[in-house]
């Protein structure tokens, strides 16, 4: 896999794992979804990315409750309370014998259709439910080598167009960004709010840092995001300033530090923006702080086994 924020290492057993579909276990050669799902046709559905650690699923209600606020916002009736969901994933991590360093893929779709339509008059059944887990350790490399970033032209929408604040299936307007990105050469895109200000990046949150403080968008364009949920818990906590504001991109350019956050590595540097490069080009002081406060809060909430 190219480099990127979920650059990973491959491992072999991935090729062997167990996929849940609605109610049953499939091998990752036998596991398919209709052609007349939901999810398929449409992208009309949610998810979730989950981190397993140590036997312990990381912020699994921050999780679990953002998948239900989508799906009452999109009217899908996932069908299961959120502690038989919970249950099904470990009953999937269980089926693999699988302990730390698993990415799970939740997917919620409203289910089959009758005929390829976009109402949900054409659904029926119940929706379906999908969990894919998989052996993955985030890519070392990405905090002492950051990534390069760049400014695309596609922008977040509004909430009463595509609400952005919502994990949808349907990721065109990011997927739009990440293209654009990867065509100039760059491993994500910074994407501007529909008043011209920095929001996210098409797959992780952004930070930047500008005298001691740190700076991220007021969240009203970007996802909610659970790492950059925590991320600026833990400013409060060490008293490391921080900031949820409008800023542009003349913001960046002359920024000390540019980070991105997300389920699947954490707190990742970048180190070029555009043709700018950000303070030495390597992670910067409060972004590795950063870094191992989080990971430490991950280590203190979701321990190993003590020999």
């Amino acid at each position: 896999m190219l480099k990127g924020t979920h650059s990973y290492v491959e491992d072999q057993r991935n090729e062997k794992i167990i996929i849940y579909i609605n109610g049953e276990f499939f091998s990752r050669n036998e596991a398919k979804i209709s052609v007349f799902d939901s999810g398929f046709l449409l992208g009309d559905g949610v998810w979730e990315g989950l981190r397993l650690h140590n036997g312990k699923l990381c912020f699994i209600e921050e999780h679990i409750e953002r998948l239900y606020h989508g799906a009452g916002k999109l009217k899908i009736e996932i069908g299961r309370s959120e502690g038989e969901l919970i249950n099904l994933l470990f009953e999937t991590l269980k089926v693999n014998k699988m302990h730390t360093d698993i990415h799970i893929r939740l997917i919620v779709s409203r289910g089959l259709k009758r005929t390829p339509y976009q109402h949900p008059n054409a659904n029926v059944g119940g929706a379906s439910i999908v969990i894919i887990p998989e052996y993955k350790k985030a890519d070392a490399t990405l905090l002492s080598e950051g990534i390069r970033l760049c400014l695309v032209e596609t922008i977040r929408g509004s909430q009463n167009s595509q609400d952005p604040r919502l994990n949808t299936l349907s990721k065109l307007n990011c997927i739009f960004g990440c293209l654009e990105a990867d065509e100039k050469g760059f491993d994500e895109g910074i994407m501007l709010d529909i008043n011209g200000f920095v929001s996210t990046c098409n797959s992780t949150n952004f930070f930047i840092v500008k005298k001691g403080e740190v700076w991220t968008s007021t969240g009203e364009f970007c996802l909610p995001g659970i790492t950059r949920g925590n991320i600026i818990i833990l400013c409060q906590e060490n008293n490391i300033p921080v900031f949820e504001k409008d800023f542009i991109m003349e913001d960046v350019y002359s920024a000390d530090e540019v980070f991105v956050t997300g389920t699947f590595a954490g707190v990742i540097p970048a180190v070029v923006i555009d043709d700018t490069t950000i303070g030495r080009g390597n992670c910067g002081e409060l972004t590795e702080k950063l870094y191992h406060l989080y990971k430490s809060k991950i280590t203190a909430l979701y321990p190993g086994e003590q020999n």
